[in-house]
């Protein structure tokens, strides 16, 4: 008798299908011979599947089919375990490698005054001097300069410092990659080989990478926001005080880092007060849930408070300006426009996944709980019958044989024809159980409502600033949820059928071409009247880089960089085997546009905001007393008082202090605003004319 082999070859086999030749597969009994089904097919000759490929996939009707391995070889346990942990930390360290090679250009700070702010605190809170921050009292949080007041402990020289502040930032940004895995598995579950290359494209977005090379707070935020919403979704799926109060915490760290976090605090109590008069959770848990948040804001408060005056404002609290801006009909209409274009702007940047994450999470929504479950479910097998008498082996067995009762049905069986297009649920989270479907549904609507909020809340705030222009578009404040939307992105278009693929495909493209319609009117109204919108590079570099858009906004160039993208997508995802090439280009499309910002946005700027040489190169000293003129252009005179590590410089008009030893001013020969230190008792140090700075020393 010849030996059997050690493992059966993979087959794939639907589950409630008929074999051309008349047999069909029983769960736990083998094959059987019995008539064809309603929605048997033709067995695709020579068709072979990889073991990892699980998941689910749809047929028109109401017909769900299941690719499975039948008698697939066992892998190594141990390989299993340890290759995704192995890999996501290799990852992490070339992001955090990749990121810091980017940043190599940027010695100090470009993104004034934000970067001067969080710079001053954090050296104040490590014991340092103070300064300065443009931020008001009501919506002041030292939650990131805590987070980089290492890089000031100690005797450095600030270009050490800000290069730690960057490692920093690096090792926080990059850890998006395991939680983004972490997460597409959860939400959307994919083979390891899929989830694994949308994270690196999460990883890498530009939206989530820019600001980790410069001391801002958002190269922290885009990991929270991912961090927050795995908590969601394994909270609501089994609660629990301990997962409550990880929510709350992190609900916490978002309230002591920005002003956005409000949003996520709003969110996150009606969340809580949702799920207890549901009665899914219990009072301890609203508690452990609550308590965390409450102790940030004490934590941010008392912080303030030891700062003292050592780092004061100057920002314009949020008031009258504000409620002006919005309380009229045109307010409205200006605040509307501003959010719409910050939505579009995810759709672009995310190659059209945004709009097909939206579709399919509010789809999952509007669908009844019951129906989700009922498709997502296994369902029990019947109960069992009589077990009939022996057959032939040549005598067909009819097709309503029961299945024995100790063994289930696989998830994939066919719903009622009843029920709703089955190939939502699947969008929703594929076959599993009611518990991981329903986290999902609410995991999504918590997502819905923090991008719609932080994208209004952030219209609202800046139409109140009346000093400045409007923005045509500013984008960093919803940059940070960009990666979670491309990630359910993903797994909707690689769970979907053909058909639901198309249908969100359709409603990406939808809001891309109405945002582009409704952007290029709002810039010609406002052009018609005179005046012209603010188009800055920390608006949205990204978008920039895409659209080649470098000194004027262009949304019909940006919607059709969406819909390629999307359409491509679409139609690569139609065949497994293209899923990980094609994501894997994407991944080099991010490290292009990366590498274009750079060399397009962030080196120029560090030319012109970049002053030489150093105030140390010029004589100025450790001790001295530093004053500088508000002759010196902002830019230049923050980054040189960046250098003077060891005390807060502040600024004067014309006239220098008495105590003062060194003034830092404007030196522009044979223009009337040059400064003369001579008739002060000053002798120049040196500086640079092209610059129109110097440095002066008393007598």
């Amino acid at each position: 008798m010849t030996a059997r082999p050690a493992g059966p070859l993979p087959v794939r086999a639907p589950v409630v299908a008929g074999h051309r030749s008349g047999f069909r597969l029983v769960p736990g009994s083998g094959w059987s011979r019995g008539p064809a089904g309603p929605g048997d097919r033709p067995w695709p000759a020579g068709e072979r599947v990889h073991p990892d490929e699980q998941e689910a996939t749809m047929v028109s009707g109401t017909e769900v089919r299941r690719e499975v391995v039948v008698g697939s070889p066992a892998r190594p346990a141990g390989r299993r375990r340890w290759l995704v942990p192995v890999l996501l930390a290799v990852g992490w360290l070339l992001g955090v490698g990749w990121r810091m090679w980017l940043s190599r250009h940027v010695p100090l700070p470009i993104a004034h005054t934000d970067e001067d702010s969080y710079l001053h605190t954090a050296r104040a809170l490590a014991g340092g001097p103070g300064g300065f921050s443009s931020e008001n009292g009501p919506l002041r949080r030292v939650g990131y300069p805590l987070l980089i007041s290492p890089a000031f402990l100690g005797e450095r020289d600030f270009a050490d410092s800000y290069r730690l502040v960057q490692l920093i930032n690096a090792a926080v940004n990059a850890t998006v990659l395991p939680l983004a895995y972490l997460l597409v598995r959860r939400l959307v579950p994919v083979r390891r080989a899929v989830a694994l290359a949308a994270a690196a494209v999460a990883a890498t977005l530009p939206a989530t990478v820019f600001y980790a090379g410069v001391a801002m707070i958002d190269a922290v935020l885009a990991p929270l926001v991912l961090a927050w919403l795995l908590a969601v979704y394994h909270w609501v799926r089994r609660p629990g005080p301990l997962v409550a109060a990880g929510a709350g915490a992190l609900v916490g760290a978002f309230h002591l880092l920005h002003s956005r976090g409000l949003v996520i605090v709003a969110v996150h109590v009606g969340l809580v007060l949702l799920l207890f008069l549901r009665r899914r959770i219990s009072p301890a848990q609203v508690l452990a849930a609550v308590l965390p948040v409450l102790a940030a804001a004490l934590l941010n408060e008392a912080v303030i408070r030891l700062l003292g005056d050592r780092v004061y404002l100057l920002g314009d609290p949020p008031g009258g300006g504000t409620v002006r801006a919005v309380a009229s009909g045109p307010g409205l209409l200006r605040v509307g426009a501003a959010v719409a274009t910050q939505l579009w702007y995810l759709v672009v940047i995310t190659f059209g996944l945004a709009g097909v994450a939206w579709a399919g999470a509010v789809a999952a929504l509007l669908r009844p709980a019951a129906d989700t479950s009922t498709a997502a479910t296994p369902q029990p097998a019947p109960a069992p019958a009589p077990a009939p008498a022996p057959v032939p082996a040549a005598t067909p067995v009819p097709a309503a044989t029961p299945v024995p009762a100790a063994t289930p049905v696989p998830a994939a069986t066919p719903v009622s024809a009843a029920a709703p297009d089955p190939g939502a649920a699947v969008a929703a989270g594929g076959s599993r159980s009611a518990a991981d479907v329903g986290a999902t549904r609410w995991t999504f609507g918590v997502a819905l409502v923090t991008s719609v909020g932080v994208a209004a809340g952030a219209s609202v705030i800046l139409a109140g600033i009346t000093t400045k222009p409007l923005d045509a578009i500013y984008g960093r404040y919803v940059q940070m949820l960009a990666p979670f939307w491309l990630l359910v992105g993903v797994g909707m278009l690689v769970a979907a059928t053909p058909r639901s693929r198309w249908r969100r495909a359709a409603v990406a493209a939808g809001v891309l071409l109405a945002g582009a319609t409704l952007i290029a009117a709002r810039l010609a109204w406002v052009a018609s009247r005179g005046h012209e919108l603010r188009y800055g590079g920390f608006g949205a570099p990204d978008l920039m880089a895409l659209t080649g858009g470098w000194r004027e906004f262009r949304p019909f160039t940006g919607a059709v960089v969406g819909l390629v993208g999307c359409l491509l997508l679409v139609v690569a995802v139609r065949r497994p085997r293209w899923r990980v090439p094609v994501l894997a280009a994407l991944v080099v499309v991010n490290l292009g546009t990366m590498q274009v910002i750079t060399d397009r946005l962030v080196r120029p700027m560090v030319a012109a905001t970049a002053p030489t040489p150093r105030v140390a190169d010029v004589g100025v000293r450790p001790g001295d007393r530093v004053w500088a003129s508000l002759g010196v252009q902002w830019v230049l005179r923050f980054n040189l008082s960046h250098q003077v590590t060891w005390a807060d410089v502040r600024w004067f008009v014309d006239n220098p202090p008495a105590d003062a030893d060194v003034v830092l001013v404007r030196w522009a020969p044979g223009e009337p605003d040059d400064w003369d230190g001579a008739r002060h008792g000053f002798v120049r140090l040196g500086g640079n004319v092209e610059q129109h700075w110097a440095a002066w020393r008393r007598r």
